[in-house]
């Protein structure tokens, strides 16, 4: 952080820069996070610091770190200030095949892990009995994680299987498709729905991204090879760590 007050205490931040001063703050610190003078997970100066050195109002000021954080190149932490966001692996995912968040981190050389939300048997809501094909008054094994990628937070899943395919929700130490398998129940096919969608307050804390930020939500209904329904999944990516990846037939007619 020294070499980068140093720049602004020398107005290098001013050198060949136009327009608003608050745009010519913002891209100063964006160079200075580009360049490696401020790191990852490293703290910024304090809004009353920067005004104090640049001779700018802090209004001008919160308005350049505001702008790097709704393009989540700094996150805010509440009561401890601004900090340089760690860079996120851009994982692409094909949509043409069916497989378990931890089959792909797994492919891809990165450790897939998971941390707990939810896990047992629950009444089913009117959603999860239409989606399952289930009775009034039945039970849903439900399996709620976060979903991580060397550490890194990726996704929210949250799936719902019936009680008749996942008597003992408990099993599921990490991948639900693997218990799936050991009993026969692996589904063999899905019909997904991907949509965009802002990231409210609790699914953007579990992200570690700033309410608000671009997220995909990912509903799935995956079957078994006799038809019947296996899982309904609802699902919510960060916008900034995936791609979805579609393959298209040209039609010959």
């Amino acid at each position: 952080m020294t070499d980068f007050i140093s720049k602004l205490e020398n107005g290098d931040w001013l050198a060949g820069s136009s327009g608003p001063r608050y745009l010519q703050l913002r891209r100063c610190i964006q160079q200075a996070i580009d360049e490696g003078v401020l790191k990852e997970n490293e703290s910024l100066p304090s809004e009353r610091e920067i005004a104090a050195i640049t001779d700018l109002s802090r209004v001008t000021v919160r308005k350049a770190v505001a702008g790097l954080v709704e393009d989540q190149i700094v996150v805010q932490k509440r009561g401890s200030g601004s900090f340089v966001a760690p860079k996120v692996q851009k994982v692409e995912q094909r949509l043409s095949s069916l497989t378990s968040f931890s089959e792909d981190m797994t492919r891809r050389g990165l450790v897939a892990s998971s941390e707990w939300l939810r896990r047992g048997l629950f009444p089913a809501s009117p959603e999860e009995i239409f989606a399952l094909g289930l009775s009034a008054g039945q039970k849903v094994a439900r399996v709620d994680r976060l979903r991580k990628a060397d550490d890194v937070p990726m996704a929210i899943e949250r799936a719902s299987l019936s009680e008749a395919v996942l008597p003992n929700p408990e099993r599921v130490s990490s991948s639900l498709y693997a218990v799936l398998r050991s009993t026969g129940m692996q589904p063999v096919r899905a019909i997904q729905r991907i949509s965009a969608r802002n990231l409210e307050a609790v699914d953007a804390e579990l992200l570690n991204v700033p309410i608000g930020s671009a997220g995909l939500k990912i509903e799935r209904v995956s079957y078994h090879a006799s038809g019947n329904v296996v899982e309904f999944t609802r699902s919510v990516y960060r916008g900034d760590a995936y791609d979805f990846v579609a393959e298209l037939q040209i039609s010959k007619e």
